[in-house]
């Protein structure tokens, strides 16, 4: 498995906004086909108005056509700070 990490900085006063403006996005249009099978979480840490999106696929593969999807799209979740990119050894989902 492998994990792309994003930071993204804001407002700590408009994340309930950032989150709602990600969770229409997806309504909207729904996860673009280079994203499939991946698996989402977005973390807030309100205090900050920082967020870090993690984003995990199978392989190193699918998270590079995924990297690729994603930065061709608009941010959501604030100004994107860093993106990392992660082999995960160990996992239990």
């Amino acid at each position: 498995m492998w994990a792309r990490v994003a930071r993204f900085e804001g407002d700590p006063g408009d994340i309930d906004e950032r989150v709602n403006r990600l969770r229409a996005m997806l309504d909207a249009n729904g996860i673009p086909p280079e994203l499939a099978g991946a698996k989402f979480l977005l973390l807030a840490d309100r205090e900050s108005g920082g967020m870090l999106g993690l984003t995990l696929f199978e392989t190193e593969e699918a998270m590079r056509v995924g990297d690729g999807a994603m930065n061709a799209g608009p941010g959501h979740a604030g100004s994107r700070s860093a993106v990392e990119f992660y082999e995960v050894p160990v996992h239990t989902l």
